[in-house]
């Protein structure tokens, strides 16, 4: 079996990268999404959620599966034996990040390839970053999101009750 590992802190997940694993989820057997805890980051969700936003979002692809974990993705990676990290891109300048990141871990795990795949143009310009602090400021996001993400989001931020 093909395995491939998503990594992000997808806090939240939004509508690019379900777009990245429709599109990912007809290339391999099996994609792990990888909640990484980031600790340069002060989360909006906790792991717990993180994972479980992702897992209600995605009910239509039945060769995902979601973990959290933290440490070394390349060691992550290589416990999972997987074949493939998958990236999304957006920008020019998300492909500067993410090659630099690519080099670093081809040197750590030459085995296993980097895959880029660029979003949909009409997700080009969503990023977790923007729709939390849109949704914090009190902005719709709704249409940047999966709908459970949403409803999640408002309660969060306070605007509906849990």
């Amino acid at each position: 079996m093909r395995f491939a590992v998503y990594p992000g802190s997808f806090d939240p997940v939004t509508n690019g990268h379900i777009d990245i694993l429709e599109k990912t989820s007809k290339l391999f057997d099996q994609i792990i999404v990888a909640v990484v805890h980031n600790v340069s980051k002060r989360a909006l969700f906790t792991l717990e959620e993180r994972e479980a936003l992702i897992k209600e979002s995605t009910p239509h692809l039945n060769n995902i599966a979601v973990e959290s974990f933290s440490g070394l993705l390349a060691d992550y990676v290589r416990e999972k034996e997987a074949c493939a990290i998958i990236r999304g891109l957006r920008t020019v300048s998300d492909f500067e990040y993410e090659m630099s990141m690519a080099m670093i871990n081809k040197k750590l795990i030459p085995q296993v390839d980097t895959i880029f795949v660029m979003s949909d143009c009409n997700n080009v310009f969503i990023s977790s970053s923007i729709v939390k602090e849109a949704a914090l400021l009190g902005g719709d996001v709704s249409s940047l999101v999966p709908a459970v993400v949403n409803k999640k989001l408002l309660q969060k931020v306070g605007l509906t009750d849990a």
